[in-house]
């Protein structure tokens, strides 16, 4: 799935938009189903993956990103846990984090860093610190091996056909936008300008080098959900794809406000690829459900770059669902259908028009 977004400074807004406020601009007449109870094969608290990260890692982020992680409710990280997390790291990187929690917080963390402890529980800390923060290590710490993953999740080509009339000759946001799958579908479908807006900088820096020095139509930006660095009603749609979810971390509230905040009155707002334990939220929220038919009997698969590939991702994120990697070995496939990862296939998108 592709990203989620820490605070960083806002640039300069542009001072205008191409497509910006157009009277009678075309949208699409979407499509709606019905909303599908929870269905995922994976339990919310199950994690797949196999955690190569050390608290050192924690390095990686700058200053404004490593507060957001630590202090951000939404990550769910206790004082205790992160102290306790630290016992035996080296000063420089108890320094850093020391200074990046809040203030009220401070005095209760270095009372549990000079706790004296067992080493499980430190161990058990640890486990707990650097699994909540993997995806986002992994965003940033290890950009071309997410890259490896999402470039075979293929979505079902029926999204952008349908989203087409909202998105030609318009201006789109592309919230989380990782390496820019969805941004440069939305050029392929005609979007006069797309803000690929994303915090990780080495997700970024492959985005722009899929760009080159030639294409103008994408405009990478730094961001987060809770703080888009553009200005009111500046866009005609926004879309997320496989990165906004219900949690706060991640999108939630302040989010979908965001999302709200720079489309224009009228625009949608597209979210593709939802987690399934976020149908209920999403509908709460008046969101319209879109699902799209596989054609044929074969279902939607993954296609990793080689058989090498496939077995390397497997090994790593789906290394505690071993059907995975025995199917790839059995079936000598480098392509792996959605239901052996136990996630939901990339079919189906909501949209909530902006009033």
């Amino acid at each position: 799935m592709d990203t989620q977004f820490f605070h960083v400074q806002k640039p300069e807004a542009p001072t205008s938009f191409p497509g910006q406020a157009k009277a009678g601009s075309c949208c699409a007449r979407l499509a709606r189903c019905q909303w599908p109870s929870y269905s995922s094969q994976i339990d919310d608290g199950d994690a797949q993956f196999e955690n190569p990260f050390q608290m050192e890692d924690l390095m990686v982020f700058d200053d404004a990103t490593l507060h957001s992680l630590l202090c951000h409710q939404g990550f769910g990280l206790l004082v205790e846990d992160l102290a306790h997390s630290l016992h035996g790291i080296s000063e420089q990187v108890i320094e850093r984090i020391a200074r990046t929690i809040f203030a009220d917080n401070s005095a209760a963390f270095l009372e549990e860093l000079q706790r004296v402890i067992p080493p499980e529980q430190v161990d058990r800390a640890r486990r707990v610190v650097l699994d909540r923060l993997f995806w986002e290590l992994t965003y940033w710490k290890t950009p071309d091996l997410y890259e490896e993953l999402t470039e075979g999740e293929r979505l079902h080509p029926g999204i952008f056909e349908q989203l087409a009339p909202d998105i030609s000759g318009n201006v789109v946001i592309d919230a989380g936008a990782g390496s820019g799958r969805a941004s440069l579908e939305c050029v392929r479908y005609g979007a006069e300008k797309v803000f690929a807006v994303e915090p990780s900088p080495g997700l970024l820096r492959i985005l722009q080098q899929k760009l080159g020095s030639t294409h103008d139509q994408i405009v990478p930006l730094r961001g987060r959900f809770d703080a888009i660095p553009l200005p009111d009603r500046s866009v005609d749609l926004a879309i997320s794809c496989s990165a906004f979810t219900a949690g706060p971390a991640q999108g939630g509230e302040p989010g979908l406000a965001e999302l709200q905040r720079v489309t224009r009155m009228g625009g949608k707002v597209v979210i593709i690829w939802p987690r399934a334990q976020d149908y209920a939220w999403l509908d709460r929220h008046g969101f319209n459900y879109v699902t799209l038919q596989v054609q044929g009997e074969q279902e939607m698969c993954v296609r990793f770059r080689s058989l090498q590939s496939a077995l390397h991702c497997a090994r790593h994120f789906y290394a505690h669902n071993p059907e995975v990697a025995r199917f790839i070995e059995r079936e000598h496939r480098s392509d792996v259908p959605f239901s052996i990862l136990g996630i939901n296939p990339p079919c189906d998108y909501c949209w909530l028009v902006v009033k």
